[in-house]
């Protein structure tokens, strides 16, 4: 795969560079747009020859389901992560935003308090206020550069009106991948509290070399009763378009209830989504995601090296993904400037951290998932920006 092969996105309806003057007011022809987590490189063959078996049918008619699918992301999670997991516990939704959105429909009420760890994914906010739920912040603490949950905060300041938890693991926007034994300490603080457990694991996938990503009910199957699992082929194989997500619920009583209320709403997985996430979850999509990772990490590497030569910038150390949480807190700048400085003069469309919830407000998130020349022609354009503080 030549990861390197610059591709032109401009006009084709990608939200990421068609809505990037819209969101930054900066204009795809002289910009580089950094902020949705889409990635710019060319889809894996095992995609393509999936679509081109699909088109070769030539009938895009009423199909089987998503068996066969369920199948092939049980055996990915097996051979990838040693998650071992029952087809027979997944159901299909359209994204795991709408899964998300759909659990918090079905097993919490309106005015009910949603735990969630801030800075954190924006959409997680989105859907628990879309739904007339309430989002109880929980905000991450920096220690050694890195983010850490503050259980003995959260645990004082309880009002008795959580009913779930949300968590995004490994963690968007920093990259945090929590270890077993915080994710068991997680599990040990819903069953005190009898929370539900929702853990958005979509970048389980794009885990840098040296790095070990564990599944929550492999790092605590006690809270399988209680738990829902969030998995998609979306991140790894950008396939965010097809809008297919997995919902894994080991207990019976509660899939039973989700599956009545995908029933309910009539809906049911799309033959594009199965497809290319059948063909995905298999050998060949595996040997892609290597040579993905290899290449995510030299962007890694080459961005927060060039974000360390800038006085007053501290990038988070990222364990996986391709999103990079920089903080601009020392440069005594107020955002307003900073963002200025980031879209007028150096032409780039980060995420704007203040987003993400508390602990986010001088941040911005960089997406590196595009040819190494663009990451590179990024800091180059960084550092001019901030030239003063050098």
């Amino acid at each position: 795969m030549n990861f390197d092969e610059i591709i032109d996105r401009r006009g084709t309806g990608s939200t990421k560079w068609d809505r990037m003057e819209a969101y930054g007011g900066v204009s795809p022809a002289d910009g580089i747009p950094m902020w949705v987590a889409d990635m710019d490189f060319r889809a894996a063959d095992v995609l393509q020859d999936a679509m081109q078996s699909l088109m070769d049918r030539a009938n895009y008619g009423y199909f089987p389901g998503d068996g066969e699918m369920n199948e092939a992301v049980a055996w990915w999670m097996k051979e990838r992560h040693g998650w071992d997991v029952d087809p027979g516990h997944m159901s299909s939704t359209a994204g795991l935003g709408h899964a998300i959105a759909l659990i918090l429909e079905t097993y919490t009420d309106p005015g009910d308090e949603v735990i969630i760890f801030t800075p954190v994914y924006h959409e997680f906010t989105n859907k628990i206020q879309l739904t007339n739920r309430v989002v109880h912040e929980s905000p991450l603490v920096i220690e050694d550069g890195i983010y850490h949950m503050d259980m003995d905060a959260l645990e004082a300041g309880l009002s008795g009106n959580e009913r779930m938890m949300l968590i995004s693991s490994p963690h968007n926007p920093a990259g945090r991948i929590w270890t077993s034994g915080e994710l068991r300490q997680l599990s040990e603080f819903c069953t005190r509290h009898d929370l539900i457990m929702v853990a958005d694991e979509i970048h389980h996938d794009l885990v840098f070399p040296g790095q070990t990503f564990t599944h929550f009910l492999n790092a605590a199957p006690e809270a399988a009763d209680r738990t829902f699992v969030l998995t998609a082929a979306s991140k790894t194989f950008n396939t965010a378009g097809a809008r297919v997500g997995t919902v894994t619920i080991p207990n019976p009583d509660l899939r039973k209830r989700f599956r009545q209320a995908l029933l309910e709403h009539q809906t049911q997985p799309n033959l594009l989504g199965v497809e290319l996430t059948r063909a995905a979850y298999s050998p060949g999509g595996a040997a892609w995601v290597d040579e993905l990772v290899a290449y995510l990490d030299g962007n890694h590497r080459l961005f927060l090296d060039g974000i360390g030569q800038i006085p007053a910038l501290k990038a988070m150390p990222m364990q996986s993904t391709y999103l990079a949480w920089v903080n601009f807190a020392d440069t005594g700048m107020d955002m307003k400037e900073v963002l200025r400085r980031v879209h007028e003069d150096a032409r780039l469309v980060p995420s704007v951290g203040a987003d993400f919830g508390t602990g986010g407000e001088t941040f911005l998130r960089f997406n590196i998932a595009t040819p190494r020349a663009r990451v590179v022609e990024a800091v180059e354009r960084l550092q001019a920006a901030f030239a003063d503080l050098q």
